[in-house]
């Protein structure tokens, strides 16, 4: 690639957090052009190009930006392009900050709903990166709610002129983004009525997303972000409904990214995760950050990341503390559990799970649970005991908890009944009982078909890779002509 004239000062600092990560020249052009292949870019740097970087050459375009993400995941800390004698450039990684502060936490993920919501059709093709949950975890872990997060006017000061000045807000508008009408004058007043709506959309769209994949309406939720929950941030509030306004903003956020992961948008599902992250640290809600860090943890269990979803749990559980209740303990510990078996971990599988079946015990009809932990109840937890048999092949077990959940859970759990079906199908094929396994998938295939869920499709595809060895067994073959009626 072109680089721009060299300049006459050596670059210390680039040098010095060379040594700092101990790589080669060599290494650290090798770690650029993998970062750059993540994001479709054919770079083809050596090990010449870094030594001209320390020379004090430039290099073009976003490329300051992987260098200073590869120099990120190597080091632990968030460092731009600046810290390493750079020029700044938009960071291809945008949406992977931890912000450092809420006003910043809104431009990003403002930024992330407004490219999402438009015709950004490569955002939705980013690829997932492991190395990206390190930092964000561990800043929400040893980071502290923000002091303030009100936004209101600031009082009338009378000119020496003796005419009041305009009121402004205390934290200015970004002046290139574009307006919408609910932001002219000092900015929408957000109203309790405002977070009842907020409250009632995040039901709805759970409720979609449950029924029908997360494919069916996330578009619209996404644009309800950008139109309508942009604004509000960027209005006025005083310190409490702020909090309540961050909080309603992380579920959301939440959610865009869950339905992101549930049609296969990886990328883009983890940059939703780590703001919706960074806005419950602004709602001083701890526990639903430890959420948050249990949703990215079964994001990288699906991908097949175990060490790293196994991590996530465990911050989550030292963030959150004893303090959480019941179902949330139970939460917790029940996606631990999710991550050892993946890894084939037996005995840190079974104590996890052991923990989870003692704190759901522990809770009480009376107890305060939020909102968005209510969906995890008995049904839920044998789901997870299911999974995790499937995972270390004890199949016996897996088919026991399997029927269980589907025996408890609500209809209005679509998707999660049919993934409970396929666990049950697989325990069913790992017990040799081709007939009913064949059975239990082709219903599981013919719900998959009226959702909008790679995850759901992926269910059966997992299955149906199980099956090769039986290809020629009269039920497989009857099982894929149901299959192949279904278009």
């Amino acid at each position: 690639m072109t680089e721009r004239p060299a300049q006459r000062t050596a670059n210390r600092q680039l040098a010095a957090l060379i040594a700092e990560a101990g790589f080669s020249n060599a290494g650290l052009a090798r770690r650029v052009d993998q970062l750059g292949l993540e994001h479709g870019l054919d770079l083809r740097y050596d090990k010449t190009s870094v030594t001209r970087w320390l020379r004090g050459q430039q290099p073009r375009g976003t490329t300051p930006a992987l260098i200073a993400e590869v120099f990120t995941r190597r080091l632990g800390r968030r460092l731009t392009a600046q810290d390493l004698g750079l020029d700044a450039c938009a960071p291809v990684y945008a949406g992977l900050e931890f912000a450092g502060s809420p006003e910043e936490a809104v431009d990003i993920v403002g930024g992330l709903w407004r490219k999402d919501s438009g015709s950004h059709a490569e955002l939705r093709k980013i690829a997932f990166t492991p190395a990206g949950l390190v930092v964000p975890s561990r800043d929400w872990l040893i980071g502290r709610a923000d002091e303030k997060v009100a936004r209101t006017e600031v009082p009338v000061r009378i000119p020496a002129q003796g005419r009041p000045a305009t009121p402004r807000l205390a934290v200015p508008l970004d002046p290139s983004r574009r307006r919408t009408p609910a932001e002219r004058g000092p900015g929408q007043k957000v109203s309790g009525g405002d977070l009842a709506a907020l409250r009632s959309v995040g039901e709805l769209f759970r409720s979609l997303d449950d029924r029908y994949g997360g494919g069916h309406a996330r578009q619209a939720l996404v644009r309800y972000l950008e139109h309508e929950l942009e604004p509000m941030l960027r209005g006025t509030y005083g310190e409490q409904t702020g909090r309540r306004l961050f909080a309603a903003a992380a579920d959301l956020t939440r959610l865009a990214g869950w339905t992101s992961y549930d049609i296969a948008a990886h990328g883009l599902a983890q940059r939703y995760f780590v703001q919706a992250l960074r806005l419950s640290q602004a709602a001083a809600d701890r526990a639903y950050g430890s959420y948050v860090l249990v949703t990215m943890s079964r994001q990288a269990v699906y991908l097949g990341h175990g060490r790293e979803a196994v991590q996530l749990t465990r911050v989550a559980q030292q963030g959150v503390g004893t303090s959480a209740p019941p179902v949330v303990q139970t939460l917790l510990h029940a996606a631990e559990a999710r991550a050892h078996a993946v890894l084939g971990e037996v005995r840190a599988c079974t104590a996890a799970l052991v923990r989870a079946e003692r704190a759901l015990e522990a809770a009480r009809p009376g107890d305060e649970v939020p909102h968005w932990a209510r969906f995890f109840d008995e049904a839920q937890l044998a789901d997870e005991f299911g999974h995790c048999h499937r995972d270390l092949q004890q199949f016996r077990a897996a088919a026991q908890h399997a029927e269980r959940s589907l025996q408890l859970r609500a209809p209005v759990y679509a998707r999660s009944r049919l993934f409970s079906r396929v666990v049950l199908a697989t325990a069913r094929l790992g017990l040799g009982e081709l007939d009913q396994a064949c059975q239990l998938a082709a219903e599981a295939a013919g719900q998959a078909a009226e959702m909008r869920s790679v995850r759901a499709t992926e269910y059966v595809r997992d299955f149906e890779r199980r099956l090769e060895p039986y290809r020629d067994a009269a039920p497989v073959r009857g099982y894929r002509d149901k299959v192949a009626a279904l278009g």
